[in-house]
């Protein structure tokens, strides 16, 4: 197999959630491998910063900055109608964009803090997915990669309404590649175990939690956001193009240990 299978070039790329962490190491390498990205969070300013790193790196017009709060649905089209107009389609949708604003116990979640995981995490993927399958489904070309979260594999004590969330994601993902196969459009998540990111800074920058987990862990390291986008990488590109329906997990082995 040619190393040109995994290349992005003349791909047009959405990735939620982008100006750190996964996202941002995610929108790095779909840029160094070609495609255009668009970049997106909540806060404009900080999606033109690194909008205007990826081109000083890789070459001007090979990112542009789109803010949008994804738990608006009239946001998430604006997302998506801007970067079509701009870019002039869209091939490749990385949903990767989420929240958790309760750490403990499901008892201890309110159903407001219920709603909002689940409205933010969940139909936000659909929305998205909604808007932008049916172009790559005309094209017969297309490919979305929702970033999970091995919490959709396992009970948690303190992540339920999250993990929960990551578990309907990863239904949905198989129901899309089931209606969208035909059209040769791909839809696969990956689930990522712990990794350094700010998002999980309350379980790797925590001394006990972070040994505990690392004696649970074959490779014995924490993951780092590069260690996502090569798998993300993989998923969008020609290098994958017979996987669909797929929840890829990148954890370091902590999920086949005791």
């Amino acid at each position: 197999m040619s190393l040109a299978r995994f290349s992005l070039a003349g791909k047009n790329a959405i990735v939620t959630g982008s100006t750190r962490g996964i996202g941002r190491a995610i929108a790095e390498l779909f840029a160094e491998a070609g495609a255009r990205v668009v970049i997106s969070s909540r806060n404009q300013e900080s999606c033109e910063t690194v909008a205007g790193e990826i081109n000083a790196r890789h070459g001007a017009g090979r990112a542009i900055a789109i803010a949008c709060n994804i738990s608006r649905k009239e946001a998430l089209q604006r997302l998506v109608d801007e970067s079509r107009a701009t870019l002039g389609g869209i091939h490749i949708v990385v949903p990767n964009a989420a929240i958790n604003p309760v750490f403990g116990p499901l008892a201890s979640v309110s159903d407001e803090a219920w709603d909002k995981v689940m409205g933010t995490n969940l139909r936000s993927v659909w929305q998205l997915c909604t808007m932008t399958l049916p172009e790559m489904a005309a094209r017969k070309d297309g490919a979305v990669v929702v970033i999970s979260s091995i919490g959709a594999l396992r009970g948690t004590p303190v992540l339920g309404a999250y993990s929960v969330s990551k578990a309907a994601e990863a239904a949905l993902v198989r129901n899309l590649a089931v209606e969208y196969g035909p059209h040769n459009v791909r839809v696969n998540a990956i689930a990522p175990g712990l990794v350094t990111t700010e998002f999980a800074r309350a379980l790797w920058d925590n001394p006990e939690i972070a040994k505990t987990r690392l004696a649970r862990t074959p490779l014995r390291r924490f993951g780092q956001p590069e260690d996502i986008a090569g798998v993300a990488l993989l998923l969008a590109s020609e290098a994958g193009s017979f996987i669909t329906g797929q929840l890829y997990v990148a954890d370091g082995g902590v999920t086949i240990g005791d």
